[in-house]
């Protein structure tokens, strides 16, 4: 098989361009005669083994009707395949959908996760998660149902084939988001998440006191095939860590969050018990 892209900008370039291709509903030889080009030359191009100039990538994109603001970011990335370490900057607010995010969490094989304030978003119920955005200034009051919706279409990827671990402090557990009403739910679905056989979920105690996880939240991916990923997000932008010394870093502070935080039944204990 061909080699495929080793960066995050290299696989979200190659499965764009393999949507891009599918999506004009005719073969890939088709596509590639219509280029002049040998198939061979098309699949290296998908799978990361280049073998094509941005102007030839652009004439492609061309013959599919690639609509402009996907060529452009398929150009963008095309620019960058090979670059290691990539920050995403938003604008006003995060993205409805974050499409390198998602698409990496589609595809993991781990997950570990560490939110200090609040619940993940794959283990969000709805009125949780419309609290949470209702609450931040930098969302459109009119995109919030939108957001609740996407956000909740990103659970179909905790599934039996990803073995995922979600660590929480306890305060994200004590806080009312949306009310007492709502968290109680927030919490009792955590609870009945937390039974599934590929979900674990972790609570640091507030009485530990300091812990390895005072630098912020982080998500940490590992796939069958490529290079794990660490994605870090803040307000207006996300920071993807691919190289190896600071991937080192992020598995030593999951290490002590283990050592740290209740086991999974102290855990499903506690919450339980905070959720009355």
């Amino acid at each position: 098989m061909p080699k495929r892209f080793s960066t995050v900008r290299g696989r979200e370039f190659g499965d764009g361009l393999r949507a891009a291709i599918a999506a004009t509903g005719m073969t890939a030889r088709r596509v590639a005669e219509l280029a002049d080009w040998q198939e061979a030359k098309l699949s290296d191009l998908v799978n990361g083994k280049g073998g094509a100039t941005e102007l030839e990538l652009a004439v492609l994109l061309g013959i599919c009707r690639t609509p402009s603001a996907e060529r452009e970011h398929l150009l963008t990335l095309f620019r960058a395949t090979n670059v290691k370490g990539w920050l995403q900057e938003h604008g006003a607010a995060e993205p409805i959908l974050p499409r390198t995010l998602v698409q990496h969490e589609a595809t993991a094989k781990t997950l570990v996760s560490w939110q200090p304030l609040v619940v993940h978003g794959m283990l969000q119920v709805p009125d949780y998660t419309r609290a949470v955005l209702g609450a931040n200034p930098n969302v459109p009051q009119d995109e919030v149902e939108e957001r609740v919706e996407a956000r909740a279409a990103r659970k179909e990827a905790l599934r039996p084939g990803l073995k995922a671990t979600f660590y929480l402090h306890e305060s994200v557990l004590r806080t009312p988001v949306g009310g007492e009403e709502v968290m109680r739910a927030q919490l009792r679905h955590l609870e009945q998440v937390s039974k599934r056989p590929y979900v674990v979920v972790r609570v640091v105690p507030t009485s530990m006191g300091a812990h390895a996880g005072h630098s912020g939240p982080f998500c940490l991916l590992r796939f069958h095939k490529v290079e794990p990923v660490v994605f870090v997000e803040s307000e207006n932008a996300s920071l993807i860590i691919e190289a190896p010394l600071p991937l080192k870093s992020y598995d030593a502070v999951v290490e002590s969050l283990a050592r740290t935080a209740l086991d999974e039944e102290q855990s499903r204990s506690l919450i339980k018990d905070i959720a009355g």
